[in-house]
């Protein structure tokens, strides 16, 4: 048996995982999805100072609370700053590192530093709001779409402009990696995920693997993104 922990994007929650989460269950599998401070199942304590480094906790405490060892970590969309900035905590648990159309990010980086066109939305000066609303996502199932509209939460700016700390660089750790990146829309960041996927393309080091649909893959394609994480168990 193997344990995935699945770490949500921004503007989300670990709902964003319940068409997945029974397929890997199915396969027997464990599966632990923590949701992150502020957004999602706890936008509830959002506030100014949640930020990226919040989100790190969340998932270093649910895998040293729950003695999880030899896991298979994803990181979705966001999700790919908060699993390589708990690597320096819980990297040593970790058997396989998946990034699903996700940043990639290395030791100093935010996500607004590697997605430019972030970095100009967000708000500045004296006053300046502290939550940053979501742009709309695309989902092949129009049920689908509806299901997650009222589920999804606007996000603490600090988790965007907060760099990553981690000690020793993602290429360099003992672990696998694994990219998956969605194909069939544009890039939502401008550029960083498919940056980050034509390096794990043109590596040894890395698993590519590609899925041809818009980025909110968990929701629209979970036979396809099971099928390759069964692959990794």
């Amino acid at each position: 048996m193997t344990t995935f922990v699945l770490v949500h994007g921004a503007w989300g929650g670990a709902h964003g995982f319940h068409l997945l989460r029974p397929r890997l269950r199915a396969a027997g599998h464990d599966v632990v999805a923590p949701p992150l401070t502020g957004i999602g199942e706890r936008s509830h304590l959002a506030a100014p100072t949640v930020g990226l480094h919040l989100h790190v906790l969340d998932v270093v405490n649910a895998v040293l609370y729950e003695d999880l060892t030899d896991i298979v970590l994803l990181g979705f969309s966001y999700g790919g700053m908060v699993v390589t900035g708990a690597l320096d905590a819980i990297g040593d648990r970790v058997r396989e590192l998946v990034y699903l159309d996700a940043f990639v990010p290395a030791d100093g980086q935010s996500a607004a530093d590697l997605a430019p066109a972030m970095a100009a939305a967000i708000p500045t000066g004296l006053g300046a709001p502290w939550l940053i609303p979501g742009p709309d996502r695309e989902y092949e199932d129009p049920a689908e779409g509806a299901w997650n509209a009222p589920r999804r939460s606007p996000q603490p700016v600090a988790t965007f402009t907060e760099a990553v700390r981690t000690a020793v660089p993602v290429d360099d750790r003992p672990l696998g990696r694994t990219y998956i990146r969605a194909t069939g829309g544009p890039d939502v960041t401008g550029g960083a995920f498919e940056a980050a996927a034509a390096h794990a393309r043109s590596s040894n080091a890395w698993r590519y693997h590609e899925i041809e649909t818009t980025h909110m893959v968990p929701q629209n394609r979970p036979d396809e993104l099971a099928a390759i994480l069964l692959g990794l168990a």
